[in-house]
């Protein structure tokens, strides 16, 4: 199950006002704190937020358990539906296009993965609640987004021009509760799907990530020759 937790400005994003009375998706949390909550085992947690940027409002989402996060601009208020179609078809081409540009299509199996994928996110629940640790990220997200929109003086226009903004934030280093050492959120999130729909064991998801590294350092190298190379 998808679990968006809404901040009150994504809460007021996704509700609606009808005859007079507010209708909302949005319901009480089992818990006041997304980590007290009893869990399936294939649970997807997420915060939501919304910013306006250019007098357009603009949805936040990051994974509280990765940090992945994702930026939807130009998104219709109150489209629960096309928003949840929109962050699992932007969810699931970035992390394919991650594959295949760090050589991990070889633990792929597409239509299982598929399957496995639609059987445990086609149900998605909404709650208002927060999470200060992903909110921080998210902020700092936000800011940076703020920026680069006014450098480019428009925001994104399309699905591939978000994606790599995306990708950019996914390849940044975070740090959060838990972990002892920096991380990359876009690393943490391809080993996550690839054990939770890919159906990988620890060894070879161990692998798959020693591979995503040893091709990240191969495209760092590369980068560093051609900048020598053009002095």
């Amino acid at each position: 199950m998808l679990i968006f937790n809404c901040t009150e400005a994504a809460s007021n994003f996704f509700s609606r006002v009808s005859k007079g009375k507010k209708v909302t998706p949005v319901e009480k949390p089992p818990s006041p704190v997304i980590e007290d909550d009893e869990l399936g085992e294939l649970d997807e947690q997420c915060l939501v937020h919304v910013i306006t940027v250019q007098r357009k409002q603009v949805l936040f989402v990051i994974h509280v358990r990765t940090r992945y996060c994702m930026i939807f601009a130009g998104a219709k208020k109150a489209d629960v539906e096309g928003f949840v179609q929109r962050f699992s078809e932007r969810w699931i081409n970035g992390l394919m296009r991650h594959a295949g540009q760090h050589d991990l299509l070889r633990w792929v199996d597409d239509e299982a993965m598929m399957e496995r994928f639609q059987e445990s996110c086609r149900e998605y629940i909404f709650y208002k609640r927060g999470h200060r640790g992903a909110q921080k990220h998210l902020n700092e997200i936000s800011w940076i987004f703020e920026d680069c929109a006014a450098e480019w003086g428009t925001l994104p226009s399309d699905e591939f021009s978000a994606g790599r903004f995306d990708g950019n934030m996914n390849d940044t280093p975070r740090s959060s509760k838990g972990h002892k050492d920096y991380y990359y959120p876009d690393e943490e999130m391809i080993v996550h799907w690839l054990r939770r729909y890919g159906g990988l064991d620890e060894s070879a998801a161990q692998a798959a990530r020693e591979r995503r590294m040893e091709v990240k350092r191969e495209m760092r190298a590369y980068e560093r020759q051609l900048a020598q190379e053009a002095q």
